[in-house]
């Protein structure tokens, strides 16, 4: 009919694709979404260690990597956000979403990298338990944590690299159905529904009909 065409593929494909797009479509896919659930989950666990005196005795501290730095879990949420918008976007939007997958797993990558040394989450958790702001960790020591958020930040980056590669001639998400500009034809008016029968009353209300309405004479 002119008012809608249906779309036969959510995902058509543009010219130009091939077998190699659709494996850069695939290696994308895997890459940013294995990357941003390393950096969620190694981002979560352990980074930094030590102990702190307290009351003639030592207390253990622990520091998870949000503790030290929140941005690798916010640039990873970032990059799967991203990773979706890439298919419903063309042309230059694309490129711009691509590059925002990329420089969120650089810089996921770069923040786990630069945290792997740090002190200060442990520091401030030695103050807040202590109640005291000059007290000092001991036994500091660092798991290599930080470097699998780094590689998780990289993988994210693999993908972001991908998009901007290959993305031209990937598929983009398109509506089920889409408007040529026809005006809409008017569907005929049903009979009205006769009241004693109770399952013509619930097929006008199906149709949007108000069955207690009477046609205009």
């Amino acid at each position: 009919m002119g008012y809608v065409s249906a779309v036969s593929q959510p995902f058509p494909e543009p010219p130009g694709a091939s077998a190699g797009s659709r494996r850069s479509v695939a290696s994308a896919l895997l890459l940013g979404a294995l990357g941003a659930t390393v950096v969620l989950l190694a981002s979560g666990r352990t980074w930094a260690s030590g102990s702190t005196e307290i009351g003639g005795g030592t207390l253990d501290l622990s520091a998870d990597g949000r503790a030290v730095t929140g941005v690798p879990a916010a640039l990873a949420i970032v990059a799967l956000a991203a990773l979706v918008a890439v298919f419903a976007v063309r042309g230059s939007g694309r490129a711009l979403v691509s590059g925002l997958l990329a420089v969120s797993g650089l810089g996921a990558g770069l923040a786990a990298v630069l945290g792997a040394s740090d002190r200060r989450a442990l520091q401030a958790e030695a103050a807040r338990t202590t109640a005291d702001t000059a007290a000092g960790v001991a036994d500091l020591s660092h798991t290599a944590w930080p470097y699998v958020t780094a590689a998780g930040g990289l993988l994210i980056l693999l993908a972001g690299l991908l998009a901007l590669r290959y993305g031209r001639h990937w598929p983009a998400m398109s509506g089920r159905y889409e408007r040529d500009g026809t005006a809409r034809p008017r569907r005929a008016r049903s009979a009205p529904a006769d009241p004693d029968r109770p399952e013509e009353l619930w097929k006008a209300l199906d149709r949007g009909e108000d069955p207690t309405r009477a046609d205009p004479a």
